[in-house]
């Protein structure tokens, strides 16, 4: 279709969607069917601006005659358009409101899988945008009791976190993660998360949180007696000890091995910092617990 094919075809159906003298009511069907043949061709013409535009349209024609499904997949095609343009804020926005639109429909899996190919787009250039709406993402399938669906999800936000250095999101990010694994039988997942948790809290120099998310995740069934139970107690053993060969040999165990790779990393630098101090600023902040 030519260039000029598709500007016809969206003056039409702009001026379907307008009222005159002759035309007492929008004609949001036959507005609709051109503005969805010029987003094509203005797409195969490489035109991003206009094919984004009309894909807008098309969607807003396809919400105004009540098919919410049809009007998120346009947006999603627009999203898409605004990611090649490296409009990260019209991507934040147009993949949000495709994920309402398939929330209209009642639909939680397409309303959260909008939202990740948002996140996936953003995260090199706004990963802190990308995070809110990985977050939103899984949120969207909690609450729809669908938690194993997610765990794509928290891995990536996790991942990210740590990618920014936020290691304290990152780590409540895991036992979130290892909560939803809970609601759903998923032990060994569970379990690694919890295990991740501790030792993305050892790696930020905090031994105190490192404990104390140990002490929690300990009072679970599923934790205690785990190979990843038994891999944390070494981990914070050692570094109440200050036994740097023991930490090493644990972080290298087949284990922390099974972990995500990403926090396999982390664990292959422990220990970070001095032990000695770190062992000290616990037992400081533990006193200090004790006089409040």
């Amino acid at each position: 279709m030519a260039r000029s094919d598709s500007e016809k075809l969206m003056a039409k159906a702009d001026k379907l969607t307008k009222l005159s003298f002759t035309r007492w009511k929008a004609d949001w069907n036959g507005a609709t069917l051109l503005y969805e043949q010029a987003a094509n061709g203005f797409r195969l013409a490489k035109n991003l601006e206009k094919a984004k535009l009309a894909f807008e349209k098309a969607s807003r024609g396809q919400e105004i005659l009540s098919s919410p499904w049809d009007a998120a997949k346009h947006m999603e095609s627009a999203a898409a358009l605004a990611k090649e343009q490296g409009n990260w804020g019209e991507v934040a926005d147009f993949y949000r409101r495709a994920s309402e639109l398939y929330m209209e429909c009642g639909r939680s899996q397409p309303a959260s899988d909008a939202l990740a190919k948002g996140a996936r787009a953003l995260e090199e250039c706004v990963p802190e945008e990308a995070i809110r709406l990985y977050t939103d993402a899984c949120t969207i399938l909690e609450e729809d009791g669908k938690e194993q669906m997610a765990f794509d999800l928290y891995r990536a936000a996790m991942s990210l976190y740590i990618k920014v250095e936020k290691y304290e999101d990152a780590a409540a990010y895991l036992l979130r993660w290892g909560l939803a694994a809970d609601k759903c039988n998923a032990r060994h997942s569970q379990c690694k998360a919890y295990l991740s948790a501790i030792i993305v809290y050892l790696y930020a120099h905090d031994l105190k949180q490192a404990e104390k998310c140990y002490n929690d995740c300990s009072q679970t069934d599923a934790f205690m007696g785990s190979d990843q139970y038994h891999s944390a107690t070494k981990l914070v053993s050692a570094y109440s000890e200050g036994d740097v060969e023991e930490i090493k040999r644990v972080a290298q165990s087949s284990t922390v091995s099974n972990l995500d790779h990403v926090v396999v990393r982390l664990a292959r630098k422990l220990p970070t910092g001095d032990l000695n101090a770190l062992k000290a600023d616990a037992e400081d902040q533990l006193d200090e617990d004790d006089l409040t």
